[in-house]
């Protein structure tokens, strides 16, 4: 499969379709091991929202450039 053949990425903000262009990789200790890591993927707009949110709860593990 080539990159032309994948979806695109899309912010996992509410309701919003912007392509995304962050992953915040993250985990919730209280019932994951602390090697699993799971993604948001954030458009530049919701970057802030959602890593604040994540890292309000301690969650928050990492924030990358797609």
């Amino acid at each position: 499969m080539s990159e032309a053949d994948l979806p695109e990425a899309t912010c996992s903000a509410k309701g919003c379709r912007n392509p995304a262009v962050f992953d915040h990789a993250w985990n919730n200790p209280k019932i994951h091991t602390p090697d699993r890591r799971k993604h948001w993927l954030a458009c530049a707009d919701h970057r802030d929202s959602l890593g604040s949110f994540l890292s309000a709860r301690g969650f928050l593990r990492e924030t990358s450039e797609l």
